[in-house]
């Protein structure tokens, strides 16, 4: 498997995400600078966290109108995956490639905390590695990590099976106490219907080795390792 970091200005997180992706796939990834925007020849694509400019306007929206965008559309109209974590997240929510909008934390503070996240489907490239129903613990570091969508775009994630995590309780309890940053219905990370585009706030890539504190993690990039494209 081949995986690129797109990195824009801003980005911080593209050494953490690099370090866990060849802790899982024994080898380095490539390091994409956004005016590059070449990823032919790669399986899966990664938009890692940090403040892409600053965050000015709103998280990830200069971000999404870089024309590294229209190489990342067109990577993922020809059967690659993609991968937006925290910024990344936001990104691709701006870019129109995941529906919704991050907004401000509920208590409108930034969060640097372990949260626990609930595996709501385990069929997919990105979390077959875990069990449906499986609790994992992941960091957050976020200000704008607040999912919000409309009801009709919530019901049809719901319907359509498109939420991969949820925040819960150590236990698997998703509950109001365990959603730190307010998201709707505890959403942590979704899906494209296509079930090639994953976005998601915590940071698992901070949590794949034991000197890390915990592997909790590594399931998530096991199983991208052994993606197969089509």
């Amino acid at each position: 498997m081949k995986a690129g970091i797109v990195v824009f200005p801003g980005i911080n997180r593209e050494r953490d995400m690099a370090i866990a992706l060849h802790a899982s796939t024994g080898r380095a990834p490539a390091m994409l600078w956004h005016k590059d925007a070449d990823l032919t020849g790669l399986d899966l694509v990664v938009i890692p966290g940090g403040f892409s400019y600053g965050d000015y306007l709103r998280c990830g929206a200069m971000a999404a109108q870089s024309p590294a965008m229209a190489a990342i559309r067109a990577h993922v109209a020809r059967g690659g995956y993609l991968l937006g974590v925290c910024n990344g997240f936001q990104i691709l929510t701006e870019a129109g490639l995941l529906p919704g909008a991050l907004l401000r934390n509920a208590g409108l503070r930034f969060l640097s905390m372990d949260c626990h996240l609930r595996v709501e489907r385990a069929d997919t490239a990105f979390t077959n590695r875990y069990r449906a129903g499986e609790v994992f613990r992941a960091p957050m570091a976020h200000g704008d990590g607040n999912y919000f969508a409309d009801d009709a775009t919530l019901d049809r994630l719901e319907g359509e099976n498109l939420v991969a995590l949820r925040y819960a309780t150590a236990e698997g309890a998703v509950t109001p106490d365990a959603n730190f940053n307010g998201a709707a219905r505890n959403i942590a990370g979704i899906l494209s219907p296509s079930l090639r585009v994953m976005g998601l706030m915590p940071h698992p890539e901070d949590l794949v080795d034991p000197l890390m504190g915990g592997t909790d993690g590594k399931p998530l990039f096991d199983a991208l390792a052994a993606l197969e494209v089509a």
